[in-house]
C-alpha cells in the first residue's frame, strides 16, 4: 500500500493524500486523482518523472504516443515499479487545454492490502478555472541571435532584404 500525497499547482492550497494500492497501473491512479479533485478523468493526460527538485523528466502519455508501438502509456506502467522509494515524485498534468498540474509524492510505504482507494486527507476546493501559465524560456531570442551573429537583423525594413542571397 502507498499514501500518495497530491497537491494542486494553484494559489491556495488543495492537497489529497490517498491510499492506493501500488501494483496498480498509472491509467488507474490517472482516474483517481482526476477524481479526487472533482475532474471525471475523460480529458487527456501524461505523467512525468520528477526529481526532488520537482524537475520535469520522461513523459508518461495516456496512450501509447511512439511510432514503433513500444514506448511508455500509463497502461503499461505499474505504480511502484514508477515509485519504488518513499518521497519518489510524478508531476501530473490533466486536461491540455486548461493545464491543470499536479505534484505526486510517495509519502508513505507499507506493506499492508488494500481492496480500493480511498482519500484519507482532503484540504481546499478546487478552484473554478484552471490558473494561467506562464512558460517562458531563458533569453531564447538572444540565444538565437548571438548564433547567427546578428545576420538577420541588419535592415530596417523587410523591403531591404535580398532574398536572392539567402
Amino acid at each position: 500500500m502507498y499514501k500518495v500525497r497530491v497537491i494542486l499547482d494553484v494559489e491556495e492550497d488543495v492537497i489529497r493524500t490517498l491510499v492506493v494500492d501500488e501494483h496498480q497501473t498509472l491509467e488507474k491512479l490517472h482516474i483517481q486523482i482526476a477524481n479526487a479533485f472533482g475532474f471525471d478523468g475523460n480529458e487527456m493526460a501524461s505523467f512525468y518523472t520528477s526529481d526532488n527538485g520537482w524537475n520535469q523528466g520522461e513523459e508518461i502519455p495516456l496512450f501509447n504516443m511512439s511510432e514503433t508501438g513500444v514506448g511508455l502509456s500509463m497502461t503499461t506502467c505499474i505504480l511502484n515499479e514508477i515509485l519504488p522509494h518513499q518521497n519518489d515524485k510524478l508531476i501530473y498534468v490533466y486536461d491540455f487545454l486548461e493545464m491543470w498540474t499536479f505534484y505526486v509524492e510517495v509519502i508513505e510505504k507499507t506493506e499492508e492490502k488494500i481492496s480500493e482507494t480511498k482519500i484519507i486527507l482532503s484540504v481546499g476546493d478546487v478552484p473554478k478555472e484552471a490558473p494561467n501559465k506562464v512558460f517562458e524560456s531563458d533569453k531564447i531570442v538572444d540565444d538565437f541571435d548571438s548564433e547567427f551573429n546578428d545576420s538577420f537583423n541588419d535592415f530596417d525594413n523587410i523591403d531591404d532584404i535580398d532574398f536572392d542571397k539567402y
